[in-house]
């Protein structure tokens, strides 16, 4: 059996001494309330362009209502919505896009391998494999629950035009 292949071995990650919290995350993600998919930050290395974070999931977790009543299960797409918030953390942390902000550009090769299930501790990985500044980041992701990939897949990031989306907005309300 060959062995796992994790983006950042699970091992170096120290949960007790995590490099941002949830207060540094919002320094730099927008996320606020349901959509901020991040505990803490744990890890990152600039020479290779990698970054570990983690999501502590519970049953106060806002989909264990609804997805699904008698077997919550994480949906996908927040699985991969972490994954954004971490590239997202590290790519404007270091100012790696020139962007006020970084919306999702899309998704490739996305494979689900396991479930994540309320208390489970997500660890998301991300390694960014292309920064091109001012157009996209590509991120490779791993989504990681007590050594197992539950989630795994390429993203991609882009400039939010911050201005034409406040103009639009001011015309509607």
């Amino acid at each position: 059996m060959a062995s796992i292949e994790f983006i950042v071995d699970p091992d170096l990650l120290d949960f007790d001494n995590p490099i941002a919290d949830i207060q540094a995350i919002r320094a730099l993600n927008p996320q606020r309330h349901e959509m901020e998919q991040l505990t803490a930050i744990l890890h990152e290395d600039t020479d290779r362009n990698v970054c570990a974070a983690y999501l502590q999931t519970s049953m106060d977790s806002f989909w264990v209502r609804g997805h699904m009543p008698g077997m919550p299960l994480m949906p996908g797409m927040l699985m991969i919505e972490s994954a954004a918030q971490v590239a997202s953390f590290f790519t404007q942390r270091h100012d790696l896009l020139g962007a006020e902000m970084v919306g999702f550009g899309g998704v490739d090769a996305v494979k689900f391998r396991g479930v994540v299930l309320p208390g489970d501790r997500l660890i998301v990985m991300v390694k960014l494999v292309k920064a091109r500044r001012n157009r996209m980041i590509v991120a490779q992701f791993q989504g990681v629950v007590d050594g197992q990939i539950v989630c795994e897949g390429e993203l991609k990031g882009i400039p939010i035009p911050i201005e034409y989306v406040r103009t639009q907005l001011t015309k509607l309300g």
